[in-house]
């Protein structure tokens, strides 16, 4: 009270408090970042399991029967699950079945981290197979989604994973862009086809914008942005495909689906094409910002309950068309947008600044189909895909990068800040700090309880330079290893 009514007198008790405050949640987060010590924090990539060669055959087994030779061949574009237990699920994706022959899959395969064995659960184990729909909410044994790439996943609170649209083959065996929501049951190996059509190509029906309805359905698109919230309901931005009038281009609304009315909701965006994005001052919110319309965007469920989105291929605040590096964030309770980070231009180069080394102006290329995850500290991690390096140029990428929520700052974490970097596989199952995964994009991802990361496949470099699909399965830990990585906790 004396530093309050002599020294500090001019300032209130309650404006003290708010000075403290500030203080504790702003000052002092960013002062342990800069406390960062280079080396210190735990990084290690391990290859576990796959081949270290480009383009593999899948190696299917007994359909049900774990075994240590089962592997998914060499694919990308895949979509993927956790289970219970720490089960990893896989559906899908382009890539090369048991016969080498390359192309669409609708194959479902589980991995378990205790036993190191993939097991082949349900699919063809063969290219190009249309889908089995069914009866609509009913499950069946002989339902399955048709093969498909790039479609859109989520986890419900009953344990059961579901998948909307993807470019793929409908009940005709006819390829296109698709808008069916399925569910499929681990507990039963069990899909049931709960919406939308079962042929290719359908325009969208947006109905009432923040009204749901059961007619409502996003037209066929694919290479979309979704998350799992909070209360079980899922969203879904963007992406590549149809609106309501049978226009075809990249995409900015964004829908609602709740698992439990089977609706659809259309709540932010526009109907149209190629919209422009519109910015506003970053770091503040505004009912008229939007991110442009834009495909393969990262994205992640913050810890502090809001949607993010970085990059992807799209349109700029101009129109021009092109690779993104804008980070964006959505509330879902005031359903608005907020730019964060990035420029609102195409084609920006990376800056990544001093290796584990946080600055304000750090900042990933533009890229997109790159790999994302939140950490168990509510961090967002960011590695690889395709887009710009420090250098300017544009290609593929393996770089790992680390965003703060708290403090709206990045940090370049590991691998290149160059494009078309070779893995370095080291030893299976040996982690190293040595060990690195190659330059790719597109490969499918998960995370444990342990806030591990878990990468398999996608396009990108083996260890011999060479570029093709790969079946590589790593496994990469970032968590504090001791006192000098207190700024990982904020």
């Amino acid at each position: 009270m004396a530093i309050e009514s002599s020294t500090m007198g001019w300032i209130s008790k309650r404006g003290w408090n708010r000075v403290v405050l500030t203080v504790v949640l702003v000052v002092w987060p960013i002062c342990l970042w800069t406390l960062a010590v280079p080396g210190a924090h735990a990084q290690t990539w391990t290859w576990i399991k796959g081949t270290n060669s480009i383009d593999p055959s899948g190696v299917y087994g007994t359909q049900g029967v774990a075994a240590l030779a089962n592997t998914p061949g060499g694919r990308d574009s895949g979509m993927t699950w956790r289970g219970s237990g720490g089960a990893l699920y896989l559906f899908g994706g382009n890539g090369l079945d048991s016969a080498g022959d390359d192309g669409k899959l609708n194959d479902v395969w589980v991995y378990s981290a205790s036993s190191g064995q993939w097991t082949w659960l349900k699919g063809a184990k063969t290219i190009m197979q249309g889908g089995t729909y069914g009866t609509v909410e009913t499950p069946d044994p002989a339902n399955t989604p048709g093969a498909r790439r790039d479609a859109m996943v989520w986890t419900g609170k009953d344990g059961k994973f579901y998948l909307f649209g993807g470019e793929g083959y409908d009940s005709e065996d006819y390829n296109g862009w698709l808008n069916d929501t399925w569910r499929y049951d681990p507990g039963t190996n069990q899909w049931t086809w709960l919406k939308g059509a079962d042929t290719r190509d359908q325009y969208g029906t947006y109905g009432t914008q923040g009204t749901p309805d059961s007619a409502n359905t996003p037209g066929g698109r694919l290479r979309a942005s979704a998350w799992t919230y909070g209360d079980g309901k899922f969203y879904l931005f963007g992406g590549e495909g149809y609106n309501d009038t049978g226009d075809y281009g990249d995409l900015n609304d964004v829908w609602r689906y709740d698992p439990v009315t089977n609706q659809w909701t259309w709540l932010n965006g526009t109907t149209a094409v190629d919209q422009n994005g519109i910015y506003g001052t970053p770091g503040t919110p505004a009912p008229d910002s939007i991110p442009g319309s834009r495909e393969h965007c990262a994205s992640w469920l913050g810890r502090d309950g809001f949607l993010y989105l970085f990059g992807g291929y799209g349109l700029d605040n101009v129109g021009n068309r092109g690779w993104l590096n804008d980070l964006w964030r959505y509330d879902v309770k005031t359903n608005q947008w907020t730019w964060l980070t990035g420029r609102d231009v195409i084609g920006q180069a990376g800056a990544y600044g001093t290796l584990l080394r946080p600055a304000s102006d750090n900042t990933p290329g533009a890229r997109r189909a790159a790999m994302a995850w939140t950490s168990v500290d509510g961090s967002l991690y960011l590695f690889g895909g395709e887009g710009y390096d420090s250098t300017g140029f544009r290609d593929w990428l393996n770089d790992v990068w680390k965003y703060a929520p708290p403090v709206n700052l990045w940090i370049w974490m590991k691998g290149s800040n160059e494009c078309d970097e070779s893995a370095v596989y080291g030893t299976r199952g040996t982690p190293s700090p040595d060990n690195i995964s190659g330059a790719r994009q597109l490969g499918m991802t998960w995370t444990d309880t342990a806030g591990a990361f878990y990468l398999f496949g996608g396009q990108g470099y083996n260890g011999a330079e060479n570029y093709g699909r790969l079946n590589d399965l790593w496994r990469i830990r970032l968590k504090p290893s001791g006192a000098g990585d207190a700024w990982l906790l904020y």
